[in-house]
């Protein structure tokens, strides 16, 4: 079975898509044994001395368990979405999935890549804003930079919308 286990990012903001995105995992892609990484990336004028320390490597890995504590949130400067969690921990145990979460400051673009080989990432999910054509090119998009940088299989999952098209 070891042979069989994976290990799946998740680009995690807490935004509506990349809720969307972790719900799409869990129903879709998760097995029993699988490992989620949830990945955040936050800006680099956080100012904390142990974001200094980690900054190019990103925090050490945190169990999801320890994760949910709020002094860790606060140490990290992450507000995470109760739900999703939840959602995760459920996971964890009727699929025996392990949970860890992981955070990098910079580029998300730029980070998320290097997290995908940094992990040894088997595949990656990541939720989309659905900009338009032009937002995008001006914007530049997270999600069009991953796929077509990453070095493992991507998929994005755009985020819910106004109507159900």
């Amino acid at each position: 079975m070891a042979a069989d286990k994976r290990t799946i990012g998740l680009g995690m903001d807490y935004s509506p898509s990349s809720k969307a995105a972790a719900k799409w995992a869990v129903d879709n892609l998760v097995k029993a044994g699988d490992r989620i990484i949830l990945i955040h990336v936050l800006p680099k004028r956080a100012d904390a001395s142990h974001k200094e320390l980690w900054k190019s490597t990103g925090s050490p890995l945190i169990p999801l368990l320890e994760f949910m504590e709020m002094n860790v949130q606060a140490r990290y400067g992450i507000n995470p979405d109760r739900e999703v969690l939840e959602i995760l921990q459920d996971e964890s145990k009727s699929k025996e999935v392990e949970v860890l979460a992981k955070v990098y400051w910079g580029d998300a673009r730029e980070k998320l890549c290097e997290a995908v080989d940094d992990l040894k990432l088997n595949t990656f999910v990541l939720g989309c804003r659905g900009l338009g054509p032009l937002k995008r090119t001006l914007l530049g998009g997270v999600s069009n930079y991953v796929v077509n940088n990453a070095s493992c299989p991507v998929t994005v999952v755009r985020g819910p919308t106004g109507s159900n098209a």
